[in-house]
């Protein structure tokens, strides 16, 4: 099985690029597409030992907007610029096998709006969502056009930056670009950028998960502090060509998605769908997941302990159940 490759970027029309990175077999049908979240890109440094014990390719593409992929064309909505990004991608891997593949659709935090819009996507516009056999959904988003109550269960903080504040008109573009320039003096550099990291989520541990932290890193053989400073110079890397991935998010958010999740046809729902949350998630409340639970048919929720990261403890396990139909 071939190990994790340095990022790749595809040429797209118009100029755009795509960078993106894969690990595992390349040569493989059955291709797991992780989508990443916020304030990180698509790599493969550390793959989980569950999905390197399995015969799949693992492609891991950064957002639109987000390190070194090209912003969508203004004119073009975010969906119809994902689903067209992603189909190219897997054209790209698999020019003439595209039909055999098994899909395998995963995303966490953010990732779970992109991979949640190709799970829902008209197959016009997303040929490969008829190859999707299961998607999974950690620390899930939804969508705020149709969730009319999502905003009760935010924190004040994500109810400025994303919530029905980032929407009202006329000073929409003037409050994106406020919170972009405030946030963008906190990820100055990886050294700010591993501070914040710890102020909004290490330093917010109770003793039970500081324990369950400490535990999984000494059984992954990751030293102290590695953790924070990788997820920093994630951050870096995200932001270091851009900051229109993250200015995209809220406009995403409350956009349409191209569906309703209480409305998908027979065989878009044919998928099974895992719902993973932590039950101290406040990023991504619990509330969230049940909604999607209540929504999508053939679904299936797991809950931990934790914060916003509780579930990167659990990754193996949830690798596992993710895939277990995979040799």
């Amino acid at each position: 099985m071939n190990a994790s490759a340095p990022e790749s970027k595809l040429a797209l029309p118009g100029g755009r690029t795509l960078a993106y990175a894969t690990a595992g077999n390349a040569s493989s049908t059955t291709v797991l597409l992780y989508l990443h979240g916020a304030f990180t890109v698509g790599e493969t440094s550390r793959v989980s030992r569950t999905i390197t014990s399995k015969d799949v390719h693992h492609v891991c593409p950064t957002l639109p907007g987000w390190g070194n992929t090209s912003p969508p064309p203004p004119s073009t909505p975010y969906v119809d610029r994902l689903t067209g990004d992603m189909t190219a991608l897997l054209d790209h891997l698999y020019p003439e096998r595209g039909r055999d593949i098994k899909l395998y659709v995963a995303g966490g935090s953010f990732g779970t709006v992109p991979a949640q819009i190709l799970y829902g996507a008209p197959y016009d516009k997303f040929p490969y969502g008829r190859r999707i056999v299961g998607v999974l959904l950690m620390g899930s988003l939804t969508p705020f056009r149709y969730h009319k109550d999502y905003a009760t269960h935010m924190t004040w903080s994500n109810y400025f930056m994303v919530g029905p504040i980032s929407q009202w008109l006329p000073f929409k573009r003037v409050f994106v670009d406020l919170v972009t320039f405030v946030m963008a003096k906190k990820v100055s550099t990886v050294e700010n950028a591993e501070q914040f990291l710890r102020g909004f989520l290490f330093d917010k541990m109770d003793a039970a998960e500081r324990e369950e932290f400490a535990q999984w890193r000494a059984k992954n053989g990751i030293a102290e502090g590695e953790t924070e400073r990788r997820f920093a110079e994630n951050v870096a890397r995200s932001v270091a060509t851009s900051w229109e991935g993250f200015k995209l998010m809220s406009s995403v958010l409350h956009s349409d998605w191209g569906f309703r999740p209480d409305a998908l046809d027979e065989e878009h729902s044919r998928p099974f769908v895992m719902l993973v949350t932590s039950l101290g998630d406040k990023e991504a409340p619990q509330a969230w997941t049940e909604y999607l639970a209540a929504s999508y048919q053939n679904t299936k929720i797991k809950t931990l302990r934790g914060g916003h990261i509780g579930i990167l403890y659990h990754m193996d396990e949830v690798w596992g159940e993710f895939l277990a139909g995979v040799e």
